[in-house]
């Protein structure tokens, strides 16, 4: 269990690495929200791209777990301001290159 998934920060950090490899399942949703506003219409797509982020966080954690929480941890106390996290954002990315 990551000690930091509660925090949109682990979002943040990972948003590259989301939108990599998440992408395809995100356009889903969005395509299917933009075809029918009824939230009903759209939960399948919904817990795809839940399932997919989950993966990809399971999977950061356990390639590189200080890293991640390195980022996350600088992005939470910055309140999510990339630019006072850069040397943190390096140092992820070059343990979870894209």
């Amino acid at each position: 269990v990551m000690s930091e998934a509660s925090t949109s920060s682990v979002l943040f950090a990972a948003h590259k690495h989301i939108a990599k490899t998440c992408g395809s399942q995100n356009a889903a949703f969005v395509a299917c929200k933009a075809k029918d506003r009824n939230p009903e219409k759209c939960l399948q797509e919904g817990a795809a791209v839940t399932s997919c982020v989950l993966d990809l966080l399971k999977s950061l954690q356990a390639t590189c777990p200080k890293e991640l929480d390195k980022y996350a941890g600088c992005l939470d106390y910055y309140s999510n301001t990339f630019k006072k996290c850069r040397s943190e954002q390096s140092d992820f990315e070059k343990a979870a290159p894209l």
